[in-house]
């Protein structure tokens, strides 16, 4: 009776790490959500789990190279399964680095640069976070402009009433949090959290007549951080595109 061969052991060390860089960043991203920690704490744990990832992967790649070859080579699977969910580790939080650096240092987003759409049920929930609710001027109207020339006010052929509808749909469909709906001043204000680390970014919609149709403005504003990664444009455009009219 042939017994099994064991595993090599860098093959073992190289995954255990990998999975422990997995749940120190899941970590990172969700006990920011849940209030265990900051942000900044958050994002400092992020990093380790990247770059724990990645010498997770090359102990596992060694792993590779010294798994035994009898048997069912669970030592070399063992090994493979290490390399690619370390190098994934790493890559994510990489990745997200490298969008960051590809957009402007901004978070603040609106159709409307010049006379932005102003904040008002949501004031009291900004009490304490680390950016004020005003609009930060022209130099981000500039940078916005550059970065995303596409991002321009809807407008509808519907009258007011009939746009704030569609508005408060849209905004309802993309999961937003309503704050405040106030028909009357053509006002939407809501709350949308980020996927991961659930940071609360305010959002407010402007509906004004426009000739004989309608004119909507967006602002989409983040509560922490000097840039939002094109969070807050991807946000706008998905609203854009949500109300956009039926061709």
């Amino acid at each position: 009776m042939s017994q099994r061969r064991p595993y090599a052991p860098l093959a073992v060390l190289g995954f255990v790490v990998a999975v422990a860089a997995v749940l120190l960043a899941i970590a990172a991203g969700f006990g920011t959500r849940w209030g265990l920690w900051d942000y900044r704490m958050g994002f400092t744990l992020l990093r380790w789990a990247a770059w724990t990832g990645l010498g997770a992967a090359g102990v596992a790649l060694i792993g590779c190279f010294t798994a035994p070859s009898g048997g069912p080579r669970r030592g070399l699977g063992l090994a493979a399964a290490g390399v690619v969910t370390g190098l994934l580790v790493f890559a994510v939080p990489t990745s997200n680095l490298h969008a960051a650096r590809s957009v402007p240092p901004i978070n603040d987003i609106t159709t409307d640069p010049a006379n932005p759409p102003a904040f008002v049920a949501i004031l009291p929930l900004r009490k304490g976070a680390r950016l004020p609710p005003g609009y930060p001027g022209a130099k981000t109207a500039e940078l916005q402009k550059k970065a995303y020339p596409d991002i321009a006010p809807a407008r509808l052929s519907e009258p007011p009433n009939q746009a704030f509808a569609r508005a408060l749909a849209a905004a309802r469909a993309l999961g937003w949090q309503i704050v405040a709906s106030v028909p009357g001043e053509g006002r939407i204000e809501a709350v949308d959290r980020t996927f991961w680390f659930g940071f609360s970014d305010d959002v407010v919609i402007r509906v004004a007549v426009d000739g004989n149709g309608s004119r909507v403005d967006i602002r989409s504003h983040s509560r922490v951080g000097r840039s939002d990664t094109g969070t807050n444009a991807r946000r706008v455009r998905a609203f854009l595109r949500e109300i956009a009219p039926i061709p």
